[in-house]
């Protein structure tokens, strides 16, 4: 995977054995202001889980077809994330939903505030775009709360678009917003 740069920043994919920084990570999102229309669990949640948990989800993420964790790093400190999860036809999404095809899903977005309006959320979905695109897919999905009007500029900004389908979700009421893929 290459890396892309937004100002001084760098996104790679998550490595294995980098559990204990995945977990400090997500406890940052998590305790985000927005994080209650944001993530689908509290920092409770993510605290209380073992350490495998952490290893096992970084692990997931470095190295397989079915999810890709991407990490924002400004110097030694890693300032945002994003994930993709690929489902297939008939899976149930994180919300609940059951899948009529095959997708891909970018979820567990966030970006420090000390480097918001920098372009690293673009940055992070662009590195998204380009892993799922090199699967075979022609759109990259997601969902956000219909109240996170931060979150929806910035997915508007990175090329996503309201697909029209509204629905609630386990955080309230959400819409759907897909990028197509064919021109990256």
């Amino acid at each position: 995977m290459s890396e892309d740069r937004a100002s001084d920043v760098t996104v790679r994919r998550v490595r294995a054995g980098e559990g204990a920084r995945v977990r400090e990570l997500r406890l940052r999102a998590v305790s985000d202001p927005a994080a209650s229309i944001a993530f689908l669990t509290s920092f409770e949640q993510e605290r209380d889980r073992d350490p495998e948990f952490w290893d096992e989800r970084a692990a997931g993420g470095a190295t397989g077809d079915t999810a890709a964790m991407f990490v924002a790093e400004h110097g030694d400190a890693w300032v945002g994330t994003v994930t993709v999860l690929v489902r297939r036809a008939g899976a149930i999404d994180h919300t609940g939903r059951r899948l009529s095809d095959a997708r891909a899903d970018v979820v567990g977005v966030w970006v420090d505030p000390a480097v918001r309006g920098t372009g690293t959320i673009d940055a992070l979905l662009d590195v998204a775009a380009r892993w799922t695109r090199d699967r075979g897919f022609e759109v990259l999905a997601l969902d956000v709360h219909v109240d996170n009007a931060r979150a929806r500029a910035a997915y508007r900004r990175a090329g996503f678009v309201p697909t029209g389908e509204e629905f609630t979700g386990p955080i309230g009421p959400e819409l759907a917003m897909s990028r197509s893929l064919r021109t990256l």
